[in-house]
């Protein structure tokens, strides 16, 4: 087993990290190692980590009666290669051996098209536009913080708030098309996402947010440090150990890494103010107009959890630490000035048509900035109103057939613009 998992860690650290600590051995020691730029290959992070829990359940002796070529498929299932879900082999295995599932299912291919189809929708119509605010945002934070051209309060909110969009729909929708990929092969995906934007804590947030890793880190790293069997002292630091690794896993950069530590201490801070969040909601409860008043708590943590959450992810999509401290600066500058550029990407056709005939302000600008709002207000919506498509019936019927087309036909259509999945990285 010990030699299993080195062996693993082992191949992601080098294809992963060799260069990383090459560059941070030179940095400290004045040392000239030269750099390999090694290729990356396409899903490590995931396949390691599902390696990873096939060796461990095999020295606990919960994989005697499998054979090689089912373990290789379980590691090379392809539709959840690449991004995830973290599968264990309890949930793929026991399928394949099904002889139900070799024969095609109608019901679940049609589901599994559904599914695939509002799964690319979300990466390609929503998460790339808001893509394009991102983009050019951090383009323009590179830039000296004080000087001509840096990015004004308003434009760091919209790019914040994009980048926390973005991220959300683009590997919310990569999961979606894996779980339709696996239903198209009568195969059962994990759900990945449960609309962790309705998290009212950062433990909820990571309850909802990639499932599967959270999964994989408490059951073989949280659990086996001793949890919270030792102790407080002892559960903060497995938390944060925990919170590290998932850092580090994610990246070969130390933005990556304080952003593992960040939510760390968020965790932490969490289990140490849970008591008194629920002393509190008792007390209230029974109390005048307690129904409001307990609204409004859960309001207010939603919105603590929601702006760390944003903050966070500011930190996750900086080139460096140095920029993400520059751009947090930037909101101490009173210029509330938003150039076009930032917000082109929200541009609704002949919508300025629609102002006029309001009576509207019509310029250019205030089209933009319409549309920006209309689309950040819909994908709050979204993620704060809507079932997640692992959770919706899906019914063969024209409605379905046509919608489902409509959304294909336009994504294929955007797929002129180049795109990239955020996930893809990591």
């Amino acid at each position: 087993m010990i030699l299993g998992i080195l062996f693993n860690v082992g191949l992601i650290f080098y294809f992963k990290y060799y260069d990383f600590f090459i560059e941070n051995v030179n940095a400290v020691f004045g040392a000239g190692f030269n750099l390999r730029h090694i290729v990356l290959p396409l899903g490590i992070s995931f396949f390691t980590f599902q390696q990873i829990s096939f060796i461990v359940d095999a020295y606990r002796g919960e994989t005697e009666d499998y054979s090689f070529l089912e373990y290789a498929l379980f590691v090379s299932y392809f539709p959840q290669l690449v991004a995830g879900p973290i599968v264990l082999h309890s949930e793929l295995i026991p399928q394949f051996r099904d002889t139900k599932k070799h024969k095609i299912n109608f019901d679940n291919l049609c589901r599994g098209i559904m599914m695939f189809s509002r799964g690319l929708a979300k990466k390609m119509l929503i998460a790339d536009m808001f893509g394009k605010a991102v983009d050019y945002g951090f383009s323009q934070a590179a830039l000296i913080p004080v000087g001509e051209g840096a990015l004004t309060i308003p434009e760091i909110v919209i790019v914040m708030l994009s980048y926390t969009f973005q991220i959300y729909f683009d590997f919310s929708g990569y999961s979606d098309m894996a779980t339709g990929l696996g239903s198209m092969f009568n195969f059962d995906i994990p759900m990945n996402f449960n609309s962790p934007y309705k998290a009212i804590s950062i433990a909820e947030f990571w309850k909802r947010w990639h499932m599967t890793l959270t999964r994989f880190l408490t059951t073989y790293i949280y659990i086996p440090l001793g949890g919270n069997r030792k102790g407080k002292v002892r559960t903060y630091i497995n938390t944060l150990i925990v919170f590290l690794v998932s850092g580090i896993w994610h990246g070969a950069n130390w933005i990556f890494i304080l952003w593992g530590i960040l939510h760390g201490v968020g965790q932490c801070i969490n289990k140490l103010t849970h008591g008194i969040y629920v002393n509190m909601c008792e007390k209230v409860r029974n109390a005048p107009l307690g129904y409001v008043i307990g609204g409004l708590v859960k309001a207010v943590s939603w919105i603590v959890t929601f702006v760390f959450i944003n903050v966070a992810w500011l930190l996750f999509r900086a080139d460096s630490v140095t920029q993400w401290l520059q751009i947090l600066k930037r909101l101490g500058v009173t210029n509330y000035d938003v150039r076009s550029e930032v917000i082109e990407g929200f541009r609704i056709p002949r919508f300025r048509y629609v102002l006029e005939v309001l009576h509207l302000p019509s310029a250019d600008n205030n089209v933009l900035m319409t549309g920006c709002v209309m689309a950040m207000a819909a994908a709050l919506i979204i993620c704060l109103c809507c079932r997640n498509n692992y959770e919706r019936t899906y019914r063969t019927n024209v409605v379905s057939l046509v919608f489902t087309w409509v959304l294909l036909v336009a994504c294929i259509v955007s797929m002129s613009s180049i795109s990239t999945f955020l996930y893809f990285n990591f």
